[in-house]
């Protein structure tokens, strides 16, 4: 079978807590995401807008959990939050960025919040 996409995974898994998906990929890679990791750094246009200066710091999802995960094409997944948040397409690109990335955006995102004045706290 081919695919387009540089990366596929071979397993999505979601913990029983709902608040962690394991992904491995084919080249190998596997990460693990907290559900407040993917909803703050959510790929929709209400988190990202239409620029970059548009983008929004989303603060108070600390205890947010994945409700569902939906298969997109065979290219992505939207994930359903149980805040309600389900416009967000994670192609399978953008969740292995995501990973490979993972401590640097959280530590972005921790430091926007705090020059913000805002909290993971709900």
């Amino acid at each position: 079978m081919t695919h387009q996409n540089s990366v596929w995974p071979t397993e999505l898994r979601l913990n029983p807590e709902k608040d962690r998906l394991n992904v491995t990929y084919d080249d190998g890679e596997k990460f693990t995401y907290t559900a407040e990791f993917l909803r703050v750094l959510s790929p929709s246009a209400e988190v990202q807008g239409h620029s970059p200066d548009q983008r929004v710091t989303v603060p108070g999802k600390k205890h947010v959990r994945v409700k569902a995960i939906e298969p997109i094409g065979n290219y992505a997944i939207r994930i359903v939050f149980d805040d309600g948040h389900d416009t967000g397409l994670y192609s399978w690109e953008y969740l292995h960025d995501l990973g490979m990335s993972y401590e640097s955006r959280w530590d972005d995102y921790l430091d926007e919040l705090e020059e913000k004045d805002l909290t993971r706290e709900p």
